[in-house]
């Protein structure tokens, strides 16, 4: 395997999961709201943390994999 394809299929997965995370958090808060609206600033709270959270995730796994990746 080519170091090209392993840093392009490495990165795919480092964007892949926080992606994921960032919708389900977004169609979890979205129900809630139409639930419950009156919960809502609850709601942006931890819809807010959890995707701050998520995108944290995704910059060290990018800064890991490029560290991994830079030619000594």
């Amino acid at each position: 395997m080519s170091r090209n394809l392993a840093l392009t299929i490495i990165f795919s997965l480092c964007i892949i999961g926080p992606t994921l995370v960032m919708a389900a958090a977004g169609f979890a808060s979205i129900s809630a709201l139409g639930r419950n609206p009156s919960s809502a600033p609850r709601i942006l709270t931890a819809m807010v943390l959890t995707l701050l959270f998520a995108e944290a995730l995704a910059v060290v796994a990018f800064l890991v994999v490029w560290q991994l990746f830079t030619p000594k």
